[in-house]
């Protein structure tokens, strides 16, 4: 906005703006909305802070947030920069109250978000804010501790929500955040624990990157060594891995510039490639993780765009290096899964290129970072990216997945270099317009040609000869108007549309002779100019061919309905907007040409009125909107006089078929009569008398079409709009002197000189048509009101039509009467705020002096209604309108609003922005703006006379006709959602019809009032509104309405309902808020805003005795739970089992984590758990597991020191891992609690993470017993609810019962361990101590004998819960109980079986997760005792190290010594015989492993070692590393005496080794390469060569350990020691192994690509690895190394030069020996000669080549072929290598065969063209 503009507008307001709505500017009564938009702040502004200060959080605060709303989405950022930052801080404060009901919470954020949208209004000097209570919100809500007990009820939205609310308020956080965050979050920063991905969400989600350079050092250097060390070292993609690259991308793109990515981009790009997961390599196996963490697209292409530029052009060579290795899976011939991401990484990458762009040249500059110079992208590094695009975008022109993210790719890429991006396009666009065989190429060509045409039609320097293709383009595309090709048809339309909007048609091509100033190019242009009206003319035969086409004659069988069917609208509509805008766009002597074929055709033909007539009415309409004088002047007279002459004849008004030709004519003058008021006003005499003639016709078809045209004429007096739409502002009449039409092409129009011209309506046309309504709206209302009365008979038939007319005058002149009045509905709500309604002026006063038609139909329907004439449909509509219609329907706004950001996006120009869009976008713009205000206008008080129409609503909801039901109901949502507080005034009224007592409701009533209770989907429900007045009437209702007469579980449709209502309730419930405490801080806020700035608010300050009433009331409402305790009593009556199941579910969501449940509802619980039916019980499982956590009791923390616990000094700087300092937290068994004194003084440390990477600035630890609450009440200590508890576990039948239940079965063999059940175990031990053990202890002795598996499941919940619930217990009770559960376990363990071994290992988890090591002791070293003992079998054996696995796993890095121990008991185990162990043993190694990670500033592990280990079976492998002969799979038998030799045990632990590799692959976070490294030759020598599953289980794993260690991520230093490895292979005797090299090579290097080409020595050792193999004796090997090397050709990796070409070709020339001189009685010698090999390798080079660019013919091809095709005749292999090629070049280049024989000679030609089809090719 310019200057002057500011200071104008700051002098009418009083304050300067931050930002409003332009486009309020431009509307006709702009200088109107000063002044109102003053006024409505100055309340907003005065309420808002009073609510405050009065402590009315509800309804005050909330009501006049959403008022600020409201105004934000009228006005924009209408206020001063002061009353900004002041709603931003009360705002805040509100945000994070900390009891603050959730749906408040939510509906505030949203509204602080909005406010802190636009950053660039507010810098860090004009605002902070902090960022813990943000952070204490999230950890409140996301990791709430209550939730999964169903303490709290959460909405799916808050999740994104709270992040969107962070990211808004992120640049505001203070200069000291960064390291504060730092500090609270690295302690939880430890790799094997969950609180890993916390902890780098935390930091994704809050790390400050926008502070300015001066204060980098306080921002992200003080993390970025050590998370990007971090990064850089994990390689299998951990889920946390994802968030990192968030937040780097973040900081990228905000700091460019300032960071040195350049030793990362090669580490950045092979990770980007990896992500991808693209199938590569022969044999196929991804690792599953791989697939489920991949990185986000929309953040990969942020990094990348930021990484651009800059001096070192490092990133574009390795983007264009990622885009040629992957080129050729964006061909149409290849798909997968991984096709989506990449065509999403093409769709985005461009847009954010762009928007980069946008930001360094053309953006405003704001107090955010500038771009230094020396990063900014220059005009070379746009050329280069777009080059580096555009293979890939024209090859996903053609996708599978459709052409739409290539047009999006192609519409960005043309605004930044369209000379390089738009002549391709049209090189494949042409062609597709000519072929008529493939459809698919042509929509996928137009809609790219869609994209780019803003940029192709405007030209500009760079592609200055854009515009001449326009005119071919559109010709061309005519004959896609085919009436046999729908979607051909559709695309055409858009194309043109499209085109047309850019450009005006007017013939200029006199200009050639009158000017002599113009270039070549314009002097084309206007010479092509004259084809324009050719171009008309054609394009409406074809839609006429396309009309005649589609009559209702010729495309239905006489018996189908009649309405026009979902393609034929869209055609319509497609048609429809197309010609007009052909019509907006031209000159005054095209139209007139147009006009006259269009009106010849409409009145020499008679068209049905269904189909057909509707597609020619909507030609004519858009003839006389775009020049209705003209238009008029033709249609009017000629429709009259038709009409009249056929209507003389008295019989044919009463006819019930219409002639055909009367309807045609009628139709087409309701068409042409919607126009712009003023220009219907000369014809009214004849309209007015069509309408009285035709209105009453008494065929239905007939007066509906009246009625239309009724309904359009009033609009069209009575509306305000704007007139025209063309490109340029004044249309375009003839070219002159000083404008010359074709320099318009493709302008975008100019806002602040739009020159709308808008129709308001003048004093004549109102008067008219007040005429039309006492002329005809008048009498039918008396007619009706007779009629309802008892005065007159009307047939069902004749209140319809006069309904219709009554309907239709409304919807016309609806913006002319004024709303409904009456009294406000009082007492619905006490507030000491005042709620009044805004008003909003929209263009015009009502009159007064008029009747108002409004109330006078409202009385007439209600007088009806009472009448019982409820089987009418419109009564519901009428009502509708009644209360709602203002001129303009929200649905239609809706869809308005949709579509015209669809047009803005495909015509929008990202680069330069500021709101350049083509002319009648932005009137459209306006327009939409007035429609949001009509639709925002006053209406929303509720009112005594809306209060009767509701109620008549809620009777047609309930009335015994479905559709009158279906409809009103409708209505009747809107309405609720409408007016403030209506809900509950008409709940009651619902509730009505669900007594049980009442005996005169129906079925269908019945039904009825349920759909008004269960609401649509986005609009109220009425049955879980969140306030408690509202539920305690709804819950019980629906609860008691089962014993209802009308009520009938019989009916499916009833149960249905029922179940709907109880799913949505659960579905939609929030925790109601139960605290409304309001703290000082939000007040202090408040009371500034009643000060600060203008406007001033007119509100008086609250005296101080309002202030003590509001505090009084917050009290009052604070201890008010009266809702609770009401409800509780939905346990009391008996009632149909279905209810009970509601009922049940209704009170478990009234468990909270602030107050506990009253004890009824408590002993209601716990009676449930022994309930017959299944569901019921599972409910009650839950509510009392929440009930045991209301009444636990706190225990008191105190801060520990871990200074004086391990004696020694913190280190200094970062180290993460095992160190002295830590020492004291880990399991040594010589130093375990084992006594009563040892146990009270020693520190237990829960929590696995404390210690590993840092110490948190307070370690909280448990504080002596003595200070802790008393353990073992007895019952008279307890509470009402803990008796009742007590009580009933206490009880032996009870508990009898209760286990019988538990351990039935549910699903036959699909059940699990239930962690609901054992929560409510460890709330009963933690609460009540070991008081229930006695009662439980035979139990559990009796189902642990019991091999059942429900048995033992149950017990395996009981034994975790009773661990996980002592821990507060002293330490005799927990000896005592350790003394009963090492025998249960121990034969538990014996009795485990295949079904329960799962549950055990989940039992000893969850019961290790989160405790000491040095507490569970007993346990581990009870688990500890020979776990592979071969008592019991080897399957026995599995399960005891499955369970001892899941209890170390949890303790993670705290057991060293324990795992010392197994380690060292398992070594000599691993040669076991059985599969099942070998597997488990593999997986407990990757768990003993597990912790010695190469991570930065991380400490060498005391745990065991990789290292260590693979040295020791490397050791004991000797055997078999050294002979050359093929390894068997010796089995075993069990009874063979004697000792077996080393070389059988040897491939016994190979076997073992094989499971640990393939097991570790996934889990662990980096890979041991250099251990692994030493097995590799041991593994190419076992793996087979072929894909063959009959093979047996050694030869298999060694494969899948060979495919997934290839896959592997490498670090830079890695690679040599790999290369050197596969290089001693490669030498093997075994061909196999040679041939495995090559397989194993392809894979990693496509999977290290850029980490590979970083360092060139080792792209040269992998170049001579293939080229040698390519010499091998063996044929196999030979064709791989082919392979390999085409594929690396492929992936540009190696490139073709010269001398590899040299060599080949060389090699191809090695002479053979001659065939006679082998001695022919001789056997044919098998080994080939050394010299067939070469020529056979030279052969093999070539055809890899050939085979390397499969999709197109590089320069280099022709000759090779040539070279090639003279080996044809060779002998075997090399001949049949030759045909293979020839036939796979010629299947891979045949579909665009005719652009790649440009490339060739015509001699190539002839002997190419001989070679595919000689006979030779046969032979």
């Amino acid at each position: 906005m310019s200057r002057n503009m500011k200071q104008v507008a700051s002098d009418t307001l009083g304050f300067v703006p931050q930002k409003d709505i332009v486009y309020n500017k431009l509307l006709p009564y702009a200088d109107k909305l000063d002044s109102e938009s003053n006024d409505i702040l100055a309340k907003i502004k005065g309420n808002l802070s009073r609510a405050v200060q009065l402590r009315e959080l509800w309804p005050g605060v909330l009501f006049w947030t959403r008022r600020l709303s409201t105004y934000m989405r009228l006005y924009g950022r209408k206020f001063s920069k002061e009353d900004h930052v002041l709603f931003i801080k009360l705002l805040y404060e509100l945000v994070t109250i900390p009891k603050l009901e959730i749906s408040m919470m939510q509906g505030l954020a949203r509204l602080l978000i909005n406010l802190l949208k636009k950053r660039e209004l507010l810098s860090r000097e004009d605002l902070e804010l902090p960022w813990r209570p943000l952070y204490e919100l999230q950890e409140r809500i996301l990791y709430s501790k209550t939730e999964h007990l169903g303490l709290n009820w959460f909405p799916n939205s808050v999740e994104n929500v709270l992040k969107t609310l962070v990211k808004s308020c992120r640049p505001y956080f203070p200069e000291s955040a960064t390291q504060e965050m730092l500090e609270e979050w690295r302690p939880l920063l430890c790799p094997f624990d969950v609180t890993m991905q916390r902890a780098i969400s935390y930091f994704d989600l809050f790390l400050p990157t926008t502070l300015p350079p001066h204060l980098h050092h306080k921002g992200f250097k003080l993390w970025f060594d050590e998370l990007t060390g971090l990064w850089a070292s994990v390689q299998n993609l951990p889920s946390w891995e994802v968030h990192l690259v968030n937040l780097f991308a973040r900081l990228a793109n905000d700091n460019i510039g300032y960071i040195n990515w350049d030793p990362y981009i090669p580490k950045i790009f092979t990770r980007i490639l990896r992500s991808l997961n693209l199938p590569v390599g022969s044999s196929q196996m991804l690792v599953q993780r791989y697939a489920a963490n991949a990185y986000d697209i929309s953040h990969v292409v942020l990094w990348v765009s930021s990484l651009l530029g800059g001096p070192s052009q490092q990133a574009q060579a390795q983007l264009s290096g990622l885009f040629n290795s992957i080129t050729s899976f964006f061909h149409p011939s290849n798909h997968g899964r991984w096709l989506m991401k990449l065509m999403k990484l093409l769709q985005r990458l461009p847009a954010a290129v762009v928007r980069r762009l946008h930001r360094e040249r053309y953006r405003k500059p704001t107090w955010l970072t500038p771009v230094p110079e020396s990063h900014k992208l220059t005009e070379q590094n746009i050329t280069d990216f777009v080059q580096s695009m555009m293979q890939p975008v024209l090859l996903a022109m053609f996708s599978k997945t459709g052409s739409l993210d290539a047009a999006q790719a192609l519409q960005n890429l043309a605004l930044m270099r369209p000379e390089l991006v738009i002549p391709p396009v049209l090189e494949k666009t042409y062609p597709a317009m000519e072929t008529l065989t493939e459809p698919h190429q042509l929509t996928a060509t137009l809609s790219c040609m869609i994209g780019v045409a803003r940029s192709l039609v405007s030209g500009g320097q760079r592609f200055p000869e854009g515009p001449t293709h326009m005119l071919p383009l559109l010709v061309r595309a005519l004959p896609g108007v085919d009436p046999n090709d729908f979607s051909k048809c559709m695309i055409t339309f858009q194309f043109i549309a499209t085109f047309v909007t850019l450009v005006p048609l007017v013939d200029c091509s006199s200009a050639l002779h009158e000017r002599t100033d113009l270039t070549e190019v314009e002097r084309k242009l206007c010479s092509a100019s004259a084809e324009f009206e050719d171009f008309v003319l054609q394009f409406m035969d074809r839609c006429f061919a396309l009309i005649d086409s589609s009559t209702l004659e010729q495309t239905r069988e006489e018996t189908e309905t009649e309405k026009m069917t979902h393609l034929e609208s869209l055609v319509e509509l497609g048609l429809s907007s197309t010609f007009s805008t052909i019509l907006t766009q031209c000159s005054l002597e095209i139209f007139k040409v147009a006009l006259k074929k269009v009106f010849n055709f409409a009145t020499t033909n008679i068209f049905e009125t269904r189909v057909a007539g509707r597609m020619v009415a909507d030609m004519c309409r858009a003839a006389s909107k775009c020049n209705p004088v003209e238009a008029l002047k033709r249609f009017v007279p000629h429709c009259c006089n038709a009409i009249n002459q056929i209507a003389v004849n008295e019989e044919v008004l009463n006819e019930e078929e219409l002639d055909k030709e009367l309807l045609w004519n009628l139709q087409l003058l309701s068409e042409v009569t919607r126009v712009d008021g003023d220009k219907v006003l000369p014809y009214r005499t004849q309209l007015v008398q069509i309408l009285q003639l035709t209105l009453r016709l008494k065929c239905k078809q007939g007066y509906t079409l009246a009625c239309n045209m009724l309904h359009h004429i009033l609009r069209s007096t009575a509306l305000i709009y704007p007139t025209e739409y063309c490109s340029m502002p004044g249309g375009f009449h003839q070219h002159s002197r000083d404008r010359l039409p074709i320099k318009d092409w493709g302008r975008p129009g100019d806002l602040w000189n739009l020159d709308i011209q808008w129709h308001v309506p003048c004093v004549e046309e109102t008067s008219f048509a007040f005429y039309i309504l006492d002329l005809i709206l008048q009498p039918e209302l008396q007619r009706l009101q007779r009629f309802s009365q008892g005065e007159l008979e009307m047939s069902r038939e004749d209140v319809l039509q006069s309904l219709a007319i009554v309907q239709h005058c409304l919807l016309g002149a609806g913006s002319l009467m004024p709303p409904l009045k009456g009294e406000p509905v009082s007492e619905l709500v006490q507030s000491m705020v005042n709620l009044e309604e805004t008003h909003l002026y929209i263009g015009r006063e009502y009159d007064v002096s008029r009747e108002n038609y409004r109330d006078a139909i409202c009385g007439v329907m209600r007088q009806l209604l009472r009448n019982d004439f409820s089987y009418i449909c419109v009564f519901a509509q009428i009502i509708s309108d009644l209360l709602h219609f203002k001129g303009s329907h929200k649905h239609e706004f809706d869809s308005r609003w949709k579509r015209f950001n669809l047009v803005k996006k495909s015509m929008e120009n990202r680069l330069h922005g500021r709101k350049q869009h083509i002319r009648a976008l932005l009137i459209d713009r306006v327009m939409l703006q007035h429609e949001l205000r009509k639709l925002t206008m006053e209406g929303c008080q509720y009112r005594s006379v809306h209060q009767d129409l509701m109620k008549d609503l809620l009777r047609l909801s309930t009335s015994t006709y479905s559709q009158v039901r279906s409809r009103a109901q409708g209505v009747f949502f809107t309405a609720l959602g409408t007016y403030n507080f209506c809900c509950r005034d008409l709940i009651p009224h619902v509730l009505e019809f669900l007594k049980p007592n009442r005996r005169d409701v129906t079925q269908q009533q019945f039904k009825g009032a349920l759909y008004c209770l269960l609401g649509n989907h986005s609009g109220v429900c009425l049955a879980n509104l969140h306030d408690w007045d509202c539920i305690t009437l709804t819950w019980p209702a629906i609860v008691h309405s089962g014993l209802s007469s009308a009520m009938s579980l019989e009916k499916p449709s009833i149960v249905r309902l029922f179940d709907d209502l109880a799913d949505k309730i659960h579905r939609q419930y929030e925790t109601i808020g139960i605290d409304f405490s309001v703290p000082e801080a939000c007040i202090a806020v408040a009371s500034r805003l009643m000060v600060a700035g203008k406007p001033v608010p007119p509100q008086p300050v609250p005296t101080e005795e309002e202030l003590a009433v509001g505090r009084k009331k917050q009290q009052n409402k604070n201890t008010d739970s009266e809702g609770l305790r009401a409800l509780t009593q939905l346990v009391a009556l008996p009632r149909p089992w279905k209810f009970e199941h509601i009922a049940i579910g209704f009170l478990s969501l009234l468990l909270r984590d602030d107050l506990p449940l009253p004890a009824p509802a408590v002993l209601f619980f716990v009676k449930s758990l022994n309930h017959d039916s299944l569901l019921v019980r599972k409910v009650a499982i839950s509510a009392v597991a929440g009930i045991m956590k209301q009444l636990k009791r706190p225990h008191k923390k105190v801060p520990v020191n871990p200074l004086e616990l391990c004696g020694g000094k913190l280190p200094s700087g970062l180290a993460a891992g095992d160190r002295p300092d830590n020492q004291w937290l880990q399991y040594h068994s010589d130093s375990l609690p084992q006594t009563q004194q040892d146990w009270e003084s020693c520190v237990f440390v829960e929590k696995t993470h404390w210690g590993y990477y840092s110490w948190p600035r307070k370690l909280m630890s448990y504080a002596p017993p003595e200070e802790q609450p008393k353990q073992n009440l007895t019952r008279e200590e307890m509470n009402e609810r803990e008796q009742i508890i007590f009580d009933h576990f206490s009880d032996p039948v009870f508990i009898a019962q209760l286990i019988e239940f538990l351990s039935l079965e549910d699903r036959k063999g699909k059940d699990k361990f239930s962690p609901r059940r054992f929560c409510l175990f460890k709330g009963l031990f933690r609460n009540f101590s070991d008081a229930f053990v006695p009662v439980l202890r035979p139990h559990m002795q009796r189902l642990v004998a019991d091999s059942h598996e429900s048995k033992q499941r149950c017990v395996a919940e009981i034994i975790s819960g009773l661990i996980r619930g002592c821990k507060h217990w002293s330490y005799v009770k927990v000896e005592g109980l350790w003394e009963v559960l090492c025998p249960l376990l121990r034969t538990a363990l014996t009795n485990i079986t295949i079904e329960t071994y799962a549950d055990w290992g989940t039992c000893i988890a969850t019961a290790c997760e989160s405790r000491d090591p040095r507490k569970l002791h007993w346990l581990f070293e009870m688990l500890m005792e020979s776990p592979v003992n071969g008592e019991g079998g080897s399957f026995v054996d599995a399960c005891r190290l499955y369970v001892l696995q899941g209890g170390l796993a949890q303790q993670e890095w705290r057991v060293p010594e324990l795992l010392h121990r197994l380690l060292q008991y398992l070594e000599p185990k691993l040669t076991q015989v059985y599969k099942n162990v070998r597997e488990r043993i593999g997986s407990v190694l990757t768990y003993i492993f597990m912790i010695d990670v190469n991570l930065p500033y991380t400490q060498p592990t005391s745990s065991p070692r990789i290292a260590d280990f693979t040295r020791r079976v490397v050791a004991r492998l000797k055997p078999l590393m050294e002979g050359d002969e093929e390894i068997q799979n010796h089995v075993m038998e069990e009874n063979e005496v004697g000792e077996p030799d080393e070389r059988t045990q040897a491939i016994k632990l190979l076997k073992t080794v094989l499971k640990w590799l393939i097991a570790s692959a996934g889990r662990s976070f980096s890979t041991a390469v250099p251990e692994q490294l030493q097995l590799l030759p041991l593994l190419f020598k076992i793996a087979p060569v072929e894909n063959d599953d009959s093979y047996d289980e050694l030869k298999r794993d060694a494969k899948t350990c060979l495919s997934l260690m290839s896959q592997g991520l490498l670090y830079a230093e890695q690679i040599p020691l790999v290369l050197r490895v596969l290089q001693g292979i490669a030498g093997s005797s075994s061909w196999h192994a040679r041939y495995t090299v090559l397989t194993y090579l392809q894979i990693m290097v496509f999977y290290n690509l850029f980490t590979f080409m970083s360092d060139q020595g080792s792209v040269d050792q992998v170049r001579a690895l293939v080229v040698s193999l390519l010499e091998d004796e063996q044929l196999e090997v030979r064709e791989m190394a082919a392979t390999t090397l085409s594929g690396f050709l492929q992936c540009n990796f190696l490139s073709m030069d010269a001398p590899m070409q040299a060599h080949f070709e060389a090699l191809c020339l090695t002479s053979l020996p001659k065939k006679k001189t082998r001695a022919l009685g001789s056997a044919v010698d098998t080994v080939p000669s050394a010299d067939l090999m070469r020529r056979h390798a030279g052969v093999l080079g070539l055809s890899a080549c050939i085979l390397s660019s499969p999709y197109d013919v590089p320069t280099w091809m022709p000759q090779l072929l040539m070279d090639l095709s003279a080996h044809l005749n060779d002998t075997q292999p090399i001949e049949m290598t030759v045909k293979k090629t020839l036939s796979n070049f010629r299947r891979t280049h045949h579909d665009n065969w005719q652009e790649h024989k440009q490339q060739f000679t015509d001699d190539q030609l002839v002997v190419l063209t001989d070679l595919l089809v000689s006979p030779c090719y046969y032979a």
